[in-house]
């Protein structure tokens, strides 16, 4: 097995994570039942206590030292207590370790919480070091073209493979698969406190609320992580979501401060179930794990193992429900919205007419004018230096929008991301959105 990495391992979303460990994500057995059936809601509960498993029995052979531990992990409400009742119900029925419970460790009261017992947290960085000692890895290497025979072009050679796992969080290929009409992406944002004391910060477990504008908590060693401001990437961002966050640090955690915040992006599907298996019929050797919908820890090591079992030639109980080409009810509703918006970003790249002008454009801000008949995106930096990108998408063409919270250029449709000057930050795109009037960096007097 070789593992062909576009840039350092880890480097991407898995350093970003919160590593939560978890079969519980979010409440999605009630909706499992409800839209998918009773065997295909086991093998999705099954898969991810499985996946539980393998992590402690692989951290135990190896010996790895990553920070894992034991804990339950809480879905919390405020205000809603009968949609918690119907989740637990549905765990139990699926054999899940729920409880219903209204206490918490949380600096605040809750209406109603499900508690999964015996799942756990880590460092997944220290995991990944020790699990890619045993492995044949080239970083560094950009795969540009992969062939249905199973030639891998890339920027350093070509590789022959038998077998092909694409594994690059959004699939670059576009068709055939045509993930790109099947797949959003969203950011989320997080800050790590410290100072408070131990007591303070000494939650029993791991926190989401289940309101999707409500925040995570998990502590990590002295550290305090809040997370909170989900938006799809390119839409509506919060004003300044980290300053939300640490408003409501302030009001729960007085004493602490802000040491570490950064932010995360996670591929999501209409029916909330990952991509997992044959990445097209008309590519039986190339297999694709995608559409984690937040929680990549567990989703990522069911996907190792339904994939790995495929090349191999065994049977796996819990595949069907990940399967890549299956029927969505349940998110038809979803799909349309994220047709409709690639469809409104692909026009208005081309149809809406920008009124920006250079000298309106405030100090640490972005707007987008005219230059030589084509849209152009412009960040003025505090020290009055202009920088130009296409607004232009080179994935596939939607217009790009301003992230003031990040200062980054995203794409709404399939969530390619780039800094101020173009440099390319997240796929599916495959090269940068350097304006191609304006060559150079520009200063205004």
């Amino acid at each position: 097995v070789v593992v062909i990495e576009c840039r350092r391992a880890g480097e991407g979303i898995t350093k970003n994570t919160t590593a939560k460990i978890t079969s519980q994500h979010g409440l999605i057995y009630k909706k499992l039942l409800t839209y998918k059936g009773e065997q295909r809601a086991l093998e999705y509960a099954m898969a991810n206590q499985l996946a539980i498993q393998k992590y402690e029995e692989i951290i135990d052979e190896l010996q790895i030292d990553c920070d894992y531990e034991v804990l339950p992990n809480y879905i919390y409400t405020l205000d809603n207590e009968q949609k918690i009742l119907q989740e637990v119900e549905a765990a139990k029925r699926l054999g899940l370790p729920a409880v219903f419970t209204r206490e918490t460790t949380l600096p605040f009261k809750v209406k109603a919480a499900i508690r999964f017992d015996n799942q756990a947290q880590f460092h997944p960085l220290k995991f990944l070091d020790a699990v890619a000692d045993t492995l044949k890895i080239y970083e560094n290497t950009r795969v540009t073209q992969i062939h249905k025979s199973g030639l891998i072009i890339t920027d350093q050679g070509s590789v022959r493979a038998k077998h092909v796992v694409i594994a690059t969080h959004y699939p670059f290929i576009n068709v055939p698969g045509f993930y790109f009409i099947r797949l959003h992406q969203e950011r989320f944002y997080l800050s790590a406190l410290e100072g408070e004391n131990r007591e303070k910060f000494n939650l029993d477990g791991m926190y989401l609320d289940a309101d999707p504008d409500g925040f995570t908590f998990r502590k990590y060693k002295d550290y305090l992580i809040i997370g909170s401001g989900g938006h799809r990437t390119g839409k509506y961002q919060p004003p300044d979501a980290y300053e939300m966050i640490e408003k409501a640090a302030r009001k729960w955690y007085p004493n602490a401060k802000v040491k570490y915040r950064w932010s995360n992006q996670d591929c999501i599907t209409p029916d909330s179930i990952p991509y997992i298996g044959r990445y097209s019929v008309r590519t039986p050797n190339i297999y694709v794990a995608t559409g984690f919908n937040k929680w990549g820890m567990t989703s990522s090591m069911v996907a190792a193992m339904i994939i790995s079992d495929m090349i191999t030639g065994k049977e796996n109980e819990y595949r069907k429900v990940f399967i890549p080409r299956r029927l969505m009810l349940s998110g038809s509703r979803v799909l349309l919205k994220d047709m409709a918006i690639i469809t409104i970003s692909l026009l208005a790249e081309h149809l809406k007419i920008p009124h920006d002008r250079l000298k309106d454009i405030e100090r640490g801000k972005a707007g987008v004018i005219r230059h030589n008949g084509q849209r152009v995106g412009v960040y003025r930096d505090n020290n009055d230096k202009y920088y130009f990108v296409t607004t232009k998408c080179p994935h596939l063409g939607c217009k790009l929008e301003w992230n003031q919270n990040e200062l980054t250029w995203d794409c709404p449709c399939h969530g390619s991301r780039f800094d101020y000057q173009g440099k390319m930050i997240n796929n599916p795109a495959m090269r940068d959105a350097f304006d191609v009037c304006i060559k150079k960096k520009r200063t205004h007097d």
